[in-house]
């Protein structure tokens, strides 16, 4: 669906409203979502299967640098993993996210 901004008339903040009639299907081999600060939405990981924490973080393995979720294909970075932090933590667990990707589709990596 698509989005716009409105101005909630009883709290006066500014927040996120559907645009009626708007939803569409897109089909896609690759889905990177980057919704950065706002941990995951229950619908996303319902959709996708995958497991949250108790602050709505995505699971991933234990080990520090592991990406990959339980589901086959599913592999999450960032804030989505980590919750709320610097963007040079984004950005490193991006480029590692990345490297474990590479790695599982090409059994091997160069990055």
């Amino acid at each position: 669906v698509k989005l716009e901004m409105k101005r909630d008339d009883e709290t006066g903040r500014m927040t996120m409203k559907e645009v009626p009639k708007s939803e569409r299907t897109v089909s896609a081999d690759l889905i990177l979502i980057a919704a950065g600060f706002v941990g995951c939405d229950a619908e996303v990981a319902k959709a996708f299967g995958i497991e949250v924490d108790e602050r709505w973080n995505i699971c991933t393995g234990e080990e520090a640098h592991v990406y990959k979720t339980k589901r086959e294909k599913v592999f999450a970075a960032g804030d989505m993993r980590r919750g709320q932090s610097l963007v040079v933590w984004a950005i490193r667990e991006g480029r590692e996210s990345a490297r474990e990707v590479d790695k599982y589709l090409m059994g091997y990596t160069n990055l």
